[in-house]
This record gives C-alpha cells, structure tokens and sequence, in this order.
C-alpha cells in the first residue's frame, strides 16, 4: 500500500487553481499547512477574500484530488482567514510576476 507523504500532498495540491485568478492555491500561497498521520490528511487553506464566492469550489477540488492519491483514507479541510492572506509576502515570485506585485 502506497505511503503518502506531506510533500506528494503538496506537490498534488499544485494542480488546485483559484477559478478566479487561475493560479495554484499552492503558488498563491493559500495552503497554510498540511498534516498527514495513517491516510488521513487535514488541508488548513485560506482563500484570498473572505468575500470569496469560489470558496466551496476550491474546497471540493482539494477534496476531490486528494481522495484520488493512493493510501488516502480521509481528507478534512479547514477554512481560515487567520493570518490573512497576503501576496506580497505569501505568494511565490512568480505569482507576484503575474499579478504585478514588486
């Protein structure tokens, strides 16, 4: 049975995208932290409004991919806006390229 690991979770939550900015939550720096203990991976994510009607989308991506990697068992997601998000300093240079963030 196939171990997963934090770092395949992160590499996995790459291919989640803000419908609205379409970048990775991972490059947005909206992935605050990632737990994974026998299966069973807990995503504590923020989004980049608290206004933002996208929320439950990005939600059920999270879910939906990660249920597709090999050993997950369980896949809980926690929504916080605390700290807020900021791409100026959470965001990846790239990221902050594209949006014009310097």
């Amino acid at each position: 049975m196939a171990v997963v690991t934090e770092e395949l979770v992160r590499e996995a939550l790459k291919d989640v995208f803000d419908p609205e900015l379409r970048m990775s939550i991972v490059e947005l720096g909206l992935v605050y932290d990632v737990d994974v203990q026998d299966g069973k991976i807990k995503v504590t994510y923020t989004l980049t409004s608290p206004a933002c009607p996208l929320g439950p989308v990005i939600d059920s991506q999270i879910q939906d991919l990660l249920m597709d990697l090999p050993g997950v068992k369980e896949v809980t997601t926690e929504l916080t806006f605390s700290p807020p998000w900021d791409p100026r300093t959470m965001a990846s240079d790239e990221v902050k390229m594209q949006l014009g963030i310097w």
